[in-house]
C-alpha cells in the first residue's frame, strides 16, 4: 500500500525524522488558511498523487509552458494562484503514463534554504534478505539519471535484521554522503530514526528525495514516499487508514475487497489463476505463443464460488480484455468450485468474449462437466500450452 508524501510525513516526524512545517489541503481555501500557518515569506505547494517526478511534470488541462506538480511561492496570493491551477486538473509525469493522476489533495510547506541535497531509501535486498539502505551525495530530480550514468556515486548498505542498525552503519551512510563533524552525526542520527520506522511500520520501501542540508547545519526530509506490505497492515490500523482508493485503480480496490490479487497491464487476454506462481507463468506463455496478458490476478488456494465470480467479474470490467484465459490446477482449490464460479460470474456478466478453461486435479472431471454442461460457449484445454494456443488464435480470429 502507497500513501501520501504528508502522510509519510506525518509517520516519520514520529520518529523523530526531521521534517519542514506544512499542512494537507483539499480546497483552494484549505491552502490559503495553511499558507497562513506558516512563517512564509516562501511557501512550496505540492500536489499529492502516487506517483514520482511531480515537479518536471505537466498538467494535461493548462498551458503547455506552465509549472508543474511542484511550486515555489513568494507570497499567499501565490499559493491561492497555484491551489486553483493544480485542484482538479491531471498531473501528467513520467511516472503516471499518458492518462496522468487527477489531483485532489496538496501539500503546503515552510520554505526551505537548502546548501545542498542527498538521495537516500530503503528497500528488502532478497537476495541477502537484509534491508538496504541506498545512499547518494546526487539527490534531487534526476537521481534515476544518476542511477544509469553514474552508478558509483549511488552506495548501498545492507542491515542485517538479526542485529539491527549498528553504529558502523551510521558511520557508512555518513561516510557515503561525504559529510564530516555534526553533520555526520546528524546522519547517522537519521540513519537509524529511518531503519527503525522502516522495520516497526513493515515498509517495503521507504525513499528520501532529496534529504537536504539546509544553511543553518540541519539535515531535513524534503520529500518522501513509503508503501508498506499488506499483509502486514493489520498491525497497523493507523497507517491502513491513511489508504487513498481514489489513487488506486478501481478494479484493483474492488478486488482487494474480495482477497484477490489482482494488477491490471496493458494487454488484451485476461487471466484467472489460482497461485503466483502459475500466474507468472500463464503470462509468459501467453506472451510465448504472440499476445499479452490484460492482468494478473490470483485467486488464491481457498477460493469460494463468490470469490471465483468476483473475480470473473472484475476481469470482464476491463474494456480492454478481447479474451480470457483461466487456468487453474486443483490441489487446495477445488476444479468443481471454480466451473461453478465460472458459470455464475459468466451468466451475470453476459460473456462476450472468447473464453478457454484449462482445469486440472483435484475434481477435475466433475469441473469439466460442469462448463460441459453450461450451455455457455467455453472452449476446454488440455494443458497450459493449448489453452495458450487457443486463447491467443481466438482473440486474433475475432480481431
Amino acid at each position: 500500500m502507497n500513501i501520501h508524501e504528508y502522510q509519510a510525513k506525518e509517520l516519520l516526524a514520529k520518529f523523530g525524522v526531521g521534517v519542514p512545517t506544512g499542512y494537507p489541503a483539499t480546497s483552494v481555501e484549505e491552502a490559503v488558511e495553511a499558507a497562513g500557518k506558516l512563517p512564509g515569506p516562501l511557501y512550496v505547494v505540492k500536489a499529492q498523487i502516487h506517483a514520482g517526478g511531480r515537479g518536471k511534470g505537466k498538467f494535461s488541462e493548462l498551458p503547455a509552458d506552465a509549472k508543474g506538480g511542484v511550486r515555489l511561492a513568494k507570497s499567499v496570493e501565490d499559493v491561492e494562484s497555484d491551489a486553483r491551477d493544480m485542484l482538479g486538473n491531471t498531473l501528467v509525469t513520467i511516472q503516471t503514463g499518458d492518462d496522468g493522476k487527477q489531483v485532489n489533495r496538496l501539500y503546503v510547506t515552510d520554505g526551505v534554504d537548502i546548501a545542498k541535497e542527498y538521495y537516500l531509501s530503503m528497500v528488502i535486498d532478497r537476495e541477502t534478505s537484509r534491508v538496504a539502505m541506498i545512499v547518494s551525495t546526487e539527490g534531487g530530480m534526476d537521481i534515476e539519471d544518476v542511477a544509469h550514468n553514474t552508478p558509483e556515486k549511488i552506495a548501498t548498505i545492507t542491515i542485517d535484521p538479526a542485529t539491527g542498525f549498528m553504529p558502523h552503519h551510521g558511520r557508512a551512510v555518513g561516510n557515503a554522503l561525504k559529510l564530516e563533524g555534526a553533520l555526520a552525526k546528524s546522519a547517522s542520527k537519521l540513519a537509524k530514526q529511518l531503519y527503525t520506522a522502516f522495520t516497526k511500520l513493515d515498509c517495503e520501501m521507504l525513499e528520501i528525495n532529496p534529504l537536504v542540508e539546509t544553511k543553518d547545519g540541519e539535515l531535513l526530509v524534503l520529500d518522501t514516499k513509503m508503501s508498506f506490505d499488506g499483509n502486514a497492515l493489520y498491525r497497523h490500523p493507523d497507517v491502513a487508514a491513511m489508504r487513498d482508493e481514489t489513487e488506486e485503480d478501481p478494479a484493483e480496490v474492488e478486488a482487494s475487497k474480495h482477497d484477490l490479487a489482482y494488477i491490471k497491464l496493458d494487454g488484451s487476454i485476461g487471466c484467472m489463476v489460482n497461485g503466483a506462481g502459475l500466474a507468472m507463468a500463464t503470462m509468459d506463455i501467453i506472451k510465448l505463443n504472440g499476445a499479452f496478458p490484460a492482468n494478473f490476478l490470483d485467486v488464491g488456494g481457498g477460493a469460494t464460488t463468490e470469490k471465483v465470480t468476483a473475480a470473473f467479474k472484475i476481469i470482464l470490467s476491463d474494456p480492454a480484455v478481447e479474451g480470457i484465459l483461466v487456468n487453474i490446477f486443483g490441489g487446495i482449490m477445488r476444479c468443481d468450485t471454480i466451473a461453478e464460479g465460472i458459470v455464475i460470474a459468466a451468466k451475470e456478466v453476459e460473456l462476450d468474449v472468447p473464453l478457454v478453461v484449462r482445469l486440472e486435479g483435484t475434481n477435475v472431471q466433475q469441473g469439466k462437466d460442469i462448463l460441459a454442461g453450461s450451455g455457455l460457449p467455453i472452449i476446454p484445454a488440455d494443458d497450459l500450452g493449448d489453452a495458450a494456443k487457443k486463447i491467443v488464435a481466438q482473440v486474433k480470429e475475432a480481431a
